[in-house]
């Protein structure tokens, strides 16, 4: 498989206070497009960072209306998947992928 199809189901890491806590458990968070699955984003995950993926939860943000300055703004919705690492192993996101 080419690389370039491994970086296609994850779009960007989110970096939050509360996706940092979750570091500590050996969870990582990514923002991934709509038509990714669990069993994809695996295989994608192991390959790249070199890491036994153990869990993936995957979450849809929908779509909201946000009050912004008297004003009605459409915020878009994502997918994000929770990926938990198996023990004693981690992703440095700060080094770039």
């Amino acid at each position: 498989m080419n690389k370039l199809h491994l970086y296609d189901k994850i779009l960007s890491p989110l970096v939050t206070e509360k996706t940092t806590n979750l570091s500590e458990q050996n969870k990582i968070v990514f923002k991934v497009p709509a038509g990714a699955n669990k069993k994809n984003l695996k295989t994608n995950i192991e390959k790249i960072f070199k890491v036994n993926v153990t869990k993936i939860n995957i979450i849809n943000k929908q779509n909201r209306i946000k009050l912004t300055r008297g004003r009605k703004v459409k915020v878009s919705g994502f997918k994000k998947a929770i990926v938990t690492l198996k023990k004693g192993q981690s992703i440095d996101l700060t080094t770039g992928v």
